[in-house]
């Protein structure tokens, strides 16, 4: 019997794991780290709702927080088998698990001094879920292969990862599996990309598969294209600039942020913006730059060509500063120029963007950009809905700054291009395609649309559901 359950992003947009039971083995896809209010995100990340000792290996397919900032939590409650990914998903998870434990350390600090304030148990409540020694624990345990390369990850399973197109080494997985003797092929999306993206390849076409678990996030939406929202973000700088004002924009420190100086680097060099101070203000988004620039074989050469002749090479320009330094970083919050800073974490949950939004929201020279999806219950959200006042550091504070969202940054394919790629897939082997990493309405929308398109059955997978698949 060969068995599915949905352990995160089933009908929500984190916390991924995706558990394949064999008759010999268990299989888990992402232990990602669930975002939303923080008592419950506390709970969810720290109570694994499956034993870790059970699991024969894992796949990470992309070094996104939500699809594996739970791994040490995993490694530490006593999983030691392997995890598979690309060279550059294992560098970018090496980056993010690394800044996730500091961050918990600095939050832990931070409830502590609340503690003494009001006499509340924070630090006990919010102890962080691992520190760097987990971190180096889980790192060790992964292993790398190439792209449309099988590799035997268990006993009768072979997995062979194909180049997703979302962020430098992502990748979907497709797994072949003998099933009482009988051969089966489960492919995975992890999160789906996008075509004629600024950096990356197109994503690749999936060989055949039985069935296929795919992300729903924009499931109800459609992008704006990419040149369009090129046009938009010159003239929100352009704007701000007119007015005295700066241009805050969260963005996740990987892949969010190397677009956009790979963007606001060719409206430099085209004169279509002033010559403004641009700011990448976070250590992790300096250090995934370097990343980048050492895994050129995922850039799509078509696009990247041109800078890539030139020694600064695409993420570097006159007017860029990157910054480190955490006094550098309070020092933004005292321009009074315009300037454009970009900074994570992308939700908007922790991290400097936070301490930027607190200094920019009630002036209404400056305007928050909001580039990409933002989970319910996140403060990002409570700006992209255009909220009159959002809390930040348990205050209230009114939004003065303008708001403004661009649909294209988006590193997610919205439904239409879920549907071209479900599309391309031998239809007369998909048996099912299971909707996860979706909020309800888009997953809805989703299923009608493949339907629509000649799918034989779609089916939205619900938190802790099993289902049989042969």
């Amino acid at each position: 019997m060969l068995k599915l359950t949905a352990y995160g992003a089933a009908q929500e947009v984190t916390g991924s794991k995706h558990m394949l039971e064999t008759s010999h083995v268990r299989l888990l896809v992402d232990c990602g780290i669930f975002q939303g209010h923080r008592e419950e995100a506390h709970r969810k990340n720290l109570e694994l709702p499956f034993s870790p000792y059970s699991l024969y290996a894992c796949i990470n397919t992309h070094g996104h927080l939500d699809h594996c900032g739970a791994y040490p939590v995993l490694v530490k409650q006593g999983f030691s088998g392997d995890i598979l990914s690309t060279p550059a998903t294992r560098d970018i998870a090496s980056l993010v698990l690394r800044d996730s434990a500091r961050i918990q350390a600095y939050d832990a600090r931070f409830l502590e001094k609340q503690e003494h304030r009001n006499h509340q148990p924070w630090r006990k409540i919010f102890a962080p879920l691992y520190d760097e020694a987990d971190v180096e624990a889980a790192l060790g345990q992964y292993v790398t292969t190439a792209y449309r390369r099988p590799y035997p990850i268990a006993p009768g399973v072979s997995a062979t990862l194909y180049d997703a197109g979302h962020i430098l080494g992502s990748a979907m997985a497709r797994l072949e599996v003998q099933n009482d003797g009988e051969p089966l092929v489960i492919g995975f999306t992890g999160d789906l990309g996008r075509k004629n993206m600024p950096i990356l390849r197109d994503p690749d076409p999936l060989p055949a598969v039985d069935y296929l678990v795919c992300e729903s996030t924009y499931g109800d939406r459609l992008h704006d294209d990419m040149s369009l929202a090129e046009s938009e973000l010159a003239q929100v700088i352009n704007d701000a600039a007119s007015r005295g004002g700066r241009v805050i924009i969260p963005a996740f420190a990987v892949e969010r942020t190397q677009e956009l100086i790979f963007l606001l680097h060719h409206l430099h060099d085209a004169g279509r913006i002033p010559p403004i101070p641009v700011y990448v203000d976070s250590p992790m988004a300096v250090s995934a730059t370097g990343i980048f620039r050492a895994h050129g074989e995922c850039f799509d050469a078509d696009i990247c060509s041109g800078f890539l002749e030139r020694a600064a090479g695409p993420f570097a320009f006159d007017s860029l500063h990157y910054i480190s330094d955490p006094e550098e970083s309070k020092k933004l919050n005292d321009l009074r120029m315009p300037c454009v800073i970009i900074s994570a974490s992308g939700m908007c949950e922790a991290g400097r963007i936070v301490h930027h939004l607190l200094h920019a929201v009630g002036d209404p020279r400056n305007t928050i950009l909001i580039v990409g999806f933002m989970a319910a219950n996140t403060l990002g959200r409570a700006l992209a809905d255009k909220r009159p006042e959002v809390k930040i550091f348990g205050q209230l504070h009114e939004v003065k700054a303008r708001v403004k969202i661009l649909n294209a940054f988006s590193a997610h394919a919205d439904y239409r291009e879920i549907g071209e790629f479900v599309s391309g897939l031998d239809h007369t082997r998909l048996k099912r395609v299971f909707l996860v990493h979706g909020e309800p309405a888009a997953q809805a929308h989703l299923r009608e649309h493949l339907l629509g398109l000649g799918v034989r059955s779609v089916e939205i997978l619900k938190q802790g559901e099993t289902v049989a698949l042969a």
